[in-house]
């Protein structure tokens, strides 16, 4: 099987936040994998263990990201591509999967693996907009996945409940918590990681220049959300703090 996995370089979940200018600041931030890309990397790795193949995993970033390809290949990926998108000045979710298409046109892909959404920006668009580009069907939010006779039988989270969805290959499938539990990188795997492929892209070698990546979006200020206030306690018998609670939900939250 040919399989591939979209993978992204996130801040570590237990990083402050820190805004400067209107931007999240990345200075003295630790990186890794995005939480929900692992459980895509596992999958695929459960994949070809179980049915042969290759594992090839591709980001879209700067020069960095090598390190987190780098443990995904410790994981049990066979390969890894890193495309370079540092001269693109506008960039958005629609960048990214314009440059993954252009990358996956001369491809053979028999399934696409990626989080359901990443730690940061929670979009979710990449990969569904990847499978419109490619033209193959998509399923997101999955939580089960057994692949047999070119047809994948997937059970997809739909919001505390579960669907099962039958798909043929080739299909682009996006991971939510519960698919499985991702292995830690061994020793073993560490070592052998150094050795297997690690392929830089420029935008020029997937004949694309910086304006057709161009994202369609623009952000007019970031901010963090205000800091939440001391609670009140009211006090009196019920029928007085009923009363006092309407009161101050007319006269202060203004919300009635």
């Amino acid at each position: 099987m040919n399989i591939f996995v979209l993978m992204k370089r996130t801040f570590d979940t237990e990083e402050k936040i820190v805004v400067e200018n209107s931007r999240v600041s990345d200075d003295g931030v630790e990186f890794i994998i995005n939480p929900y890309d692992e459980f895509a990397i596992e999958e695929a790795i459960k994949l070809k263990e179980e049915h042969g193949g290759e594992v090839t995993v591709v980001t879209v970033g700067e020069e960095e990201a090598e390190k987190e390809l780098r443990t995904a290949l410790a994981m049990g990926a066979d390969k890894a591509y890193l495309i370079n998108n540092e001269d693109v000045e506008n960039y958005d979710q629609s960048s990214t999967s314009e440059i993954l298409a252009a990358f996956f046109k001369d491809k053979e892909v028999d399934i696409i693996l990626g989080g359901n959404v990443s730690n940061d920006n929670g979009t979710g668009q990449v990969g569904p907009r990847l499978a419109e580009k490619l033209a193959i069907p998509y399923v997101t939010t999955i939580v089960g996945l057994e692949i047999s006779d070119r047809k994948a039988t997937i059970e997809r989270d739909v919001e505390g409940d579960q669907e099962t969805v039958e798909v043929e290959l080739p299909v682009l499938v996006t991971a939510q918590q519960g698919l499985n539990e991702p292995r830690y990188p061994s020793l073993p795997g560490i070592m052998k990681a150094k050795k297997k492929p690690l392929e830089v892209l420029e935008l020029d070698d997937l004949d694309l220049d910086e304006d057709e990546v161009e994202g369609l979006t623009e952000t007019v200020d970031v901010f963090l959300p205000p800091e939440k206030q001391a609670g009140r306690i009211l006090e009196g018998e019920v029928e007085e703090q009923v009363a006092e609670l309407v009161k101050l939900l007319r006269t202060e939250a203004k919300v009635i």
